[in-house]
């Protein structure tokens, strides 16, 4: 965003040169701008998701094709969701310090130019996936993106602090959109991975919430600890963590996964609960954000343990079918 200066009349350098520090000068967008406005990592983690969709609904190695075709047409519409969100966050953005150096925010991509980036990677990947797919995990994509970019970020999170619970379910939908990308059409086994993601959202979101709670408010964002307070959020985070370690359970029961998930996932989960237990009944400075930060990595863990898991030669299978 440029700013404007009032320059008084000076000859001195010195502050010709103090204005233009002081200055925030536009500068030609780069592909690392671009780049960031697909949200990379977020959008990698997605992908490991998916990909685990993919070879729990394939009896052997997933096919080439679905696997590269699969995986770039939702990865193409997941960063188009993405700069939608910078787009229509922007002024949020500009408030927040986590964000205020984004690409839309500091005026380095204009609001034209990220709606023309995000519609041509996201027709991309549409063409992608009904072509080489199948229109089903199209347009589940496609009601993802809109979920997210639209549903999501244009109304529910300026409208409610459940905002994350309601708007939680586009972002858990990778794991079923891998699964479909190989079948064709819905499974109860896919929609399984889908209630993993659902119930880890929320803890996830408002832990960083609980830490940056004075920026949400600010940017007059309902998150919970804002409308609710920072020890009703806390309580929440516990007792959807306690939820968490029952929808990790679900694969196991189903007999989708073995007993490697079975271990891992349990210490995983329990360390959830033992961090979520902390932040409510013992916290430090840096509760919040270690939790947050911890989340990601039990998630991209939880999911790399499904996919050893299901490859393992001799793996005995504890629960049995229910589909």
């Amino acid at each position: 965003m440029l700013r404007t200066t009032t320059i008084k009349p000076s000859g001195s350098r010195a502050q010709a040169a103090q204005i233009s520090a002081h200055s925030s000068v536009e500068t030609a967008a780069t592909w690392r701008d671009y780049l960031e406005m697909t949200k990379p990592k977020v959008v990698l983690l997605m992908l490991v998701t998916a990909l685990v969709g993919m070879a729990l609904a394939s009896p052997g190695w997933i096919d080439p094709v679905v696997l590269i075709a699969g995986l770039t047409g939702i990865g193409l519409m997941a960063g188009a969701a993405a700069a939608v969100n910078h787009l229509l966050d922007r002024r949020i953005d500009t408030i927040m310090a986590r964000t205020h150096n984004r690409p839309v925010a500091t005026g380095r991509v204009t609001p034209l130019q990220g709606g023309v980036f995000a519609f041509v990677i996201g027709t991309l990947g549409f063409v992608m996936l009904y072509g080489l797919i199948n229109p089903l995990t199209a347009w589940l994509t496609f009601a993802s993106l809109v979920g997210y970019a639209l549903i999501y970020t244009g109304f529910l999170k300026r409208a409610t602090p459940q905002n994350i619970v309601i708007g939680g379910l586009a972002g858990a939908m990778p794991p079923l959109l891998g699964w479909t990308s190989v079948t064709g059409d819905f499974h109860g086994n896919g929609l399984l991975l889908v209630i993993i993601i659902f119930t880890w959202t929320p803890p996830h979101f408002w832990a960083l919430a609980v830490h940056r709670k004075a920026e949400y408010a600010k940017a007059d964002i309902p998150m919970l600890p804002v409308t609710h307070g920072e020890e009703y959020t806390k309580t929440s985070i516990l007792l959807y963590s306690l939820l968490l370690v029952i929808a990790c359970m679900l694969p196991v029961l189903v007999g989708m996964s073995g007993a490697l998930y079975l271990f891992g996932s349990t210490v995983l989960s329990l360390w959830f609960v033992v961090k979520a237990w902390q932040l409510k009944f013992a916290p430090k400075s840096k509760s919040a954000i270690n939790l947050f930060l911890f989340s990601i990595w039990q998630l991209l863990a939880l999911f790399v343990l499904l996919l050893v898991d299901h490859y393992l030669p001799f793996n005995p299978q504890i629960g049995a079918s229910l589909w």
